[in-house]
């Protein structure tokens, strides 16, 4: 097969890596090649961003598909325990079964950051059914750490 397999428009959220290894910080948006055309993404790039997007949309964002989306948000703030850390597994699991057919989910964890307990880190583990490549990626929430370090 010569060309790429999965292609999309190239969408960068605020703390994710740029395509030239930036670090995060950087406005988020579409982004551009050097002669003004969209930029793109291919392959494991391309469901790595559908993934990321999709558990950053809440559903009813998307007007023609209102159920797209992860119920993540539901957790912002909620307090910081073993609860909070099984719905977001659930959320997690359920959105990227329904709406992200490319993929296997090998595991989905969920724990309070070390560094930073203020945040529960919900890590995704799939595999692409196309090409059978493991990826990995942690989305954070900001969660009531109740006060503790």
């Amino acid at each position: 097969m010569s060309g790429a397999r999965y292609r999309a428009v190239a969408f960068l959220t605020p703390y994710q890596e740029g395509p030239d290894g930036e670090a995060g910080g950087h406005p988020a948006g579409l982004r551009r090649t050097a002669g003004g055309r969209l930029a793109t993404v291919t392959d494991a790039a391309s469901v790595r961003q559908a993934l990321l997007l999709l558990l950053s949309t809440r559903p009813g964002e998307r007007v023609n598909r209102p159920a797209y989306g992860c119920h993540l948000f539901r957790l912002a703030f909620a307090p910081a325990d073993d609860t909070t850390a099984g719905l977001a597994i659930h959320y997690v699991s359920r959105a990227v079964e329904q709406w992200e057919r490319r993929v296997d989910v090998l595991a989905v964890e969920a724990d309070r950051s070390a560094e930073e307990p203020w945040l529960l880190e919900v890590r995704l583990r799939y595999r692409v059914r196309a090409t059978q490549d493991d990826d990995e990626l942690t989305v954070a929430v900001p969660v009531d750490a109740g006060g503790r370090p």
